[in-house]
């Protein structure tokens, strides 16, 4: 396969999600068809989601970390009483850099950080202002750090060595895409040796889930009794969203310097679009999103007919699924050697982070030459090669992964594995 000019090589992956928190773990769990999503509450208001519980800072070490007692008592004192978008950034972060293989002196030369999102710890803020009306006398001073986006890129830089450009990408549901496209460029153009891409856990508060279920965007009413079944996209029974969380991180590199240090290429960025409507609000536009996704294969120098796979957006939303089936067929046609699914009935949409998590199985399923299923997909009414119930093993090498945001805000990046 030939090179492609301004293609960027992702020389490590990281995931943190209730499917796994490795990355052999996630894509097992994703070949499975296997999903994430409970229903935490018995009671009518109770929404499914796909949390992590139990996650925690020691846990995550001794799994990660069990001979390095000096990097667990640092994660420990710099993340241990960070908001959960914090730590679970320093998680993904770590593991990372280490499988990276790049030494303190790299990473603090040569390296610049991305951290995806924005309004990172609503739930955070919304317990600490709660608390302060109860008990004024007993607020942190540390939460004038913890309420701020910027304390994740001070908890990862200060961690990692990181001493190099640094700055929060937001984009609401986009943002995981528009991180690692910014990342792209900023090796591509030689702003920076490599670029470390984080999408840290994005949390909500009770306000926020709420004002989503009043929407009408989120599952909520049916399948209550299943509740790993309700997020269909592009199902005749599809409701609305399911909320995720989960956190990811990639490290991007030029191919050629990757190469000379010997280090591993687990893929390549090779394109990237990225469009806006001119709409404010909630409704997605289809004219956008197929402009996003022929940009990414014009910076790629691609056709449609060159992509194997496409990671649909895919929340399960009723107007949603629609308009991104509409942007397929216009950009591929009636292609059937295609195939599409969505990474969402398995680990939740997780917000800001979902375009990260997304690109990382991606990844995963081209290196595994298998497309995940689509499990909930028991009555299709989109027009388009979707992948079936069960995993497909298929030759794969070139994938689109797209996200699309409230606000008009479409991306898209190609991805590819060498043969």
């Amino acid at each position: 396969m030939t090179h492609i000019p301004g293609a960027v090589a992702v020389t490590a992956a990281s995931v943190l999600s209730p499917l796994a928190d490795d990355l052999d773990g996630f894509t097992a769990a994703l070949l499975a068809g296997r999903s994430a999503v409970t229903l935490p509450s018995a009671d009518e208001a109770g929404l499914p989601v796909a949390a992590l519980d139990g996650f925690t800072l020691a846990g995550w070490a001794a799994r990660h970390l069990p001979d390095d007692a000096a990097t667990t008592a640092r994660l420990r004192k710099v993340a241990g009483r960070a908001a959960l978008p914090a730590r679970t950034a320093a998680c993904v972060a770590l593991r990372a850099v280490r499988d990276g293989g790049l030494d303190a002196g790299q990473l603090a030369d040569g390296t610049a950080l991305l951290v995806a999102g924005g309004n990172l710890a609503l739930a955070h803020q919304a317990e600490t202002v709660l608390g302060h009306y109860r008990a004024p006398g007993r607020l942190r001073a540390s939460y004038a750090l913890t309420h701020l986006d910027a304390d994740v890129i001070g908890v990862v830089s200060e961690l990692t060595g990181i001493h190099g450009e640094g700055w929060a990408v937001g984009g609401a549901s986009a943002g995981g895409t528009l991180a690692l496209v910014q990342g792209a460029r900023t090796v591509a153009a030689g702003w920076a040796e490599r670029v470390l891409v984080v999408a840290p856990a994005a949390e909500l508060s009770p306000v926020e889930a709420e004002a989503f279920r009043r929407t009408g965007a989120l599952a909520h009413e049916h399948l209550r009794a299943e509740p790993a079944r309700m997020c269909r996209p592009f199902d005749r029974d599809r409701q609305g969203f399911v909320r995720g969380e989960g956190a990811a991180a990639v490290l991007l590199e030029r191919p050629e310097a990757a190469r000379a240090r010997g280090a591993r290429v687990l893929a390549e960025i090779v394109g990237h679009g990225q469009r806006l409507d001119a709409r404010r609000g909630t409704e997605p536009d289809a004219e956008g999103q197929a402009a996003a996704m022929r940009a990414a294969l014009t910076t790629a120098g691609l056709t449609p007919g060159d992509i194997d796979y496409v990671n649909a957006h895919g929340t399960g939303s009723v107007l949603g699924d629609e308009t991104e089936a509409a942007s397929l067929r216009t950009v591929f046609g009636a292609r059937t050697d295609l195939r599409v699914n969505s990474t969402k009935p398995l680990t939740g949409h997780c917000l800001s982070a979902a375009g990260l998590v997304e690109a990382v199985a991606t990844v995963m399923q081209l290196r595994a030459g298998a497309v995940h299923p689509n499990p909930n997909l028991e009555h299709p009414v989109a027009d388009l090669p979707l992948a079936g119930r069960t995993a497909e093993r298929r030759p794969l090498r070139t994938a689109l992964s797209n996200s699309f945001a409230f606000g008009g805000i479409n991306a898209s990046v190609v991805i590819r594995v060498q043969p």
